[in-house]
């Protein structure tokens, strides 16, 4: 072959690999979607991420006349969903509700992971931020965190506190709190806010950071009593809850979450682009706002680009926190 049908050839290879992509994927914009689609969510029913996915499932259905089955696997710090959608087939029907834990987290906490948070997804848009609150049972003898740390100060090690699991940020706000308040208090790491709040509710652990969608229906029905939330202003959604700054640990701002919905990489920019523009829609409807503010989620919608660049500057910042805090998953 002489050089310059080696050079038309290469040219002719550039041309024909997206669409070369897009025939081994099976996916054609044009005809997307012709099929049911799944969104894997990483944390059981109970929490903000299943209350997200069962609001904008099936908004999306209605937006691209298919239906989105929601489907909860929950376990191992997010890995089980985030692999399951790591090493799906790049066309566009199998997609994730991906928590900042997982993607941004996760890779300063263990040694080995089964996907590389920057290399094997395309983000599509970020769906909310995420508030986190400090409930109590309603048994424990403290009503603000200034009485919570007098108690323990008074019995070291005494008094547990519950987290959704191991190094996620509810993990690491209370960390920070026994680090700000300098207290110790004994962590009980659990799979989700929904057995989480379960035992802070039966007093089986005295209190627990989750997130204010999770706590707020307890809270209003009297069967737990929140003492703080992560944001920088009262929410809305609680108004009568102070914020870390009010009490005096302005620190503890940093933990606050947050959720978007990813594909796998090599998923065709086209499909990329249309999911983006739909979830957007979703996400600024009058009534779907209404439902994650009164839950105490902030909404929030992203190019797809801006979402990716999150995940990489939130990489680079939670493995500061993580190896300053020394927790490790293992």
């Amino acid at each position: 072959m002489n050089g310059k049908s080696e050079r038309q050839s290469r040219a002719l290879a550039w041309v024909l690999w997206p669409l070369a992509a897009l025939v081994w994927s099976g996916a054609s914009p044009a005809a997307y979607p012709d099929r049911p689609l799944r969104l894997v969510v990483s944390f059981p029913p109970g929490g903000s991420a299943d209350f997200q996915a069962r609001i904008v499932g099936p908004k999306l259905t209605e937006q691209l006349r298919q239906q989105v089955v929601i489907d909860n696997r929950s376990g191992g710090s997010g890995v089980v969903a985030l692999e399951i959608v790591a090493k799906a087939a790049p066309d566009g029907y199998t997609l994730l509700l991906g928590p900042m834990s997982g993607l941004a987290m996760n890779p300063a906490l263990f040694s080995k992971l089964p996907y590389d948070s920057a290399r094997d997804f395309a983000p599509i848009s970020m769906t909310s931020r995420v508030t986190l609150a400090l409930a109590a049972s309603v048994s424990l003898p403290a009503n603000s965190v200034k009485e919570l740390v007098a108690l323990a100060k008074a019995s070291p090690g005494k008094f547990t506190y519950g987290s959704t699991g191991i190094g996620n940020v509810t993990h690491l706000a209370g960390e920070m709190l026994k680090t700000n308040a300098g207290i110790d208090l004994v962590h009980v790491p659990y799979k989700g806010a929904g057995p989480q709040l379960i035992d802070v509710i039966s007093g089986n652990v005295a209190v627990g950071f989750t997130s204010l969608t999770a706590a707020i229906p307890h809270v209003r029905s009297g069967r737990l009593k929140a003492l703080v939330v992560t944001s920088k202003q009262r929410s809305s959604a609680a108004p009568d809850i102070p914020t870390v700054s009010e009490v005096g640990m302005p620190e503890i701002e940093i933990a606050t979450g947050w959720f978007g919905i990813l594909a796998p990489a090599h998923t065709p920019k086209a499909i990329i682009s249309r999911l983006n523009a739909e979830i957007v829609k979703v996400i600024k409807m009058p009534d779907v706002q209404t439902r994650f503010t009164g839950q105490g989620l902030d909404p929030a919608t992203s190019t797809a680009e801006e979402f990716a660049a999150l995940i990489k500057s939130d990489l680079v910042k939670w493995a500061k926190v993580i190896k300053q805090a020394g927790i490790r998953a293992e």
